[in-house]
């Protein structure tokens, strides 16, 4: 069953107004999108994905619905999908960063560290180098460089050395294959109870086939033009490396002069154009961790147009 994250909190923070325009940029399961649906009249939500099964699913679950409109696309281009599509200004833009349920319960689509099936995670499986293409054929150093950079595994040399070593005898194809792998080259003693000692390496692969850091970043680059003021935007993140470049973001937008601080008055001429709602994340309560695990460590960052 897929449970959307935060939904409740994200919904409230989003302050939706009932003829506002909207653009959900991660889909998925379409829980968010359809609890922002709930509080329309006659406003206008645009729900994005780059993953075709995704869009599939919301197909079917906004059948019908003229407030509603699908789209196959990567929110890297926010920007030029707004404009492709003649939206203009819209009223909120949220994402959830978070990796569907529906894609760690496809085993065959190569993200779960406990369901067997091809080396893959890539959210769209038309786009570029697979996790496989990743394992094979990078040098050691390179993979060590992205399981530190995107997994912040402090093992990732030993990790690194292991992948290297094995695929020489025999490539890897399969997820649990690698899993065990990584698993043996992660000291025992490390091994904690509830994660699986390959959960660091599985994040930097799907980070970096992905190029999901590029692309949030792209996203928080591009949205300070696309609301209008009042408007807000909410960001629902997993890890330290998403959750940092969002605050710095919003942070940046706040408070945006790059005088030195020895200047008495401003000479940069830059004004904010974000106020930030969300002084401390909102983090999911006790509860709903109880009732999905996998919101543990979700928190929601949001910003208000000026």
């Amino acid at each position: 069953m897929h449970l959307p994250v935060l939904m409740a909190e994200l919904v409230q923070a989003m302050n939706i107004s009932a003829d506002g325009i909207y653009i959900d940029c991660t889909g998925g399961g379409g829980g968010h999108a359809e609890a922002v649906r709930q509080k329309l009249t006659t406003g206008k939500i645009y729900v994005l994905d780059r993953d075709p099964d995704a869009i599939e699913r919301l197909n079917q679950k906004f059948a019908g619905d003229p407030q509603v409109v699908v789209v196959q696309e990567n929110f890297r281009y926010l920007p030029e999908v707004v404009d492709k599509l003649g939206i203009g200004k819209v009223n909120g833009i949220y994402a959830d960063f978070g990796v569907s349920s529906f894609q760690l319960l496809e085993g065959e689509r190569g993200f779960s560290l406990r369901r067997d099936g091809e080396l893959d995670m890539r959210m769209n499986p038309d786009d570029g180098e697979s996790a496989k293409d990743v394992v094979n054929n990078y040098s050691e150093e390179l993979l060590g460089e992205i399981i530190y950079r995107y997994g912040e595994e402090k093992f990732f040399r030993r990790v690194a050395k292991a992948i290297v070593t094995r695929r020489n005898i025999k490539q890897f194809s399969n997820t649990i294959d690698l899993a065990n792998v990584v698993k043996g080259a992660v000291p025992a003693k490390f091994h904690k109870v509830g994660s699986h000692p390959a959960t660091k390496t599985f994040q930097a692969l799907r980070i970096h086939v992905n190029q999901e850091l590029v692309a949030i970043e792209s996203l928080l680059r591009g949205v300070e033009d696309l609301v209008v003021t009042g408007g807000r935007v909410a960001f629902i993140s997993f890890h330290s490396l998403e959750d940092r470049l969002v605050k710095e973001y919003l942070v940046r937008y706040e408070k945006p002069c790059t005088c030195p601080p020895e200047f008495p008055i401003c000479a940069c001429g830059r004004v904010p154009s974000f106020n930030i709602i969300t002084r401390k994340p909102i983090a999911p309560t006790d509860k709903e961790i109880k009732d999905n695990p996998l919101s543990r460590s979700a928190k929601l960052r949001v910003g208000e147009k000026i």
